[in-house]
């Protein structure tokens, strides 16, 4: 085990605990967290683009003139791909991105960046983290005591108190364990843990 120090919300040390070296000290595999950042991007995609074949294009039921002795090229209809107005070849339609990654590969990634975290020093564990009402300007208080100015920030429960005093703050995210993930732990510099989270992660990890 390998011991990290506990702070309060005013950055007093008050006690130290043990992280579990398989989780926060493992082997930070880069393409096992490339495969999960992928699969959370392509989640992202709504997939709703769409085209009309030209099956799809209202109109061109006539054929436009008479196939011989124009002069023209030969038409069938005005809703033909080479026409303005007519359908489209090999477009968009509707789909789904999502990635199949097991879960086993999705566990491996989120040790690698919870490594990574402690690795650099730029994880934080915290007693708790609360407060009397919803006020940004305390929470503002608090990520300047630690100097925090692009900080992921994960609770062990709901708390509206503190979540909605950060979500006006640019470069600061609050989630909850439950949703704690690869691309928002990368996404941010540091990473704050309350205590009870840790042993959260300790239990599913």
């Amino acid at each position: 085990m390998s011991a990290i120090t506990v702070y309060t919300q005013a950055k007093e040390k008050i006690s130290e605990m043990d992280l579990d070296p398989r989780i926060f000290e493992s082997e930070v595999k880069g393409h096992l967290v490339h495969d999960v950042v992928r699969m959370q991007m392509a989640r992202r995609r709504s997939g709703s683009a769409s085209t009309k074949t030209r099956s799809m294009v209202r109109g061109g039921g006539a054929k436009p003139w008479r196939q011989k002795g124009t002069g023209r090229a030969r038409a069938g209809t005005n809703r033909s791909p080479l026409w303005r107005g007519g359908g489209i070849v090999f477009g968009p339609h509707p789909r789904d991105y999502d990635l199949a990654i097991p879960k086993k590969v999705r566990k491996g990634a989120l040790r690698s960046v919870l490594s990574l975290r402690k690795q650099e020093g730029r994880l934080w564990v915290l007693k708790n983290l609360d407060f009397d009402e919803i006020k940004t300007k305390r929470f503002v208080e608090f990520l300047e005591i630690f100097d925090l100015k692009d900080a992921l920030i994960v609770l062990d429960e709901k708390n509206m108190a503190v979540e909605r005093s950060a979500r006006n703050i640019p470069g600061v995210k609050v989630l909850r364990v439950e949703g704690l993930n690869v691309y928002d732990i990368l996404a941010h510099e540091q990473l704050v843990l309350v205590e009870k989270a840790v042993e959260r992660i300790h239990e599913v990890l």
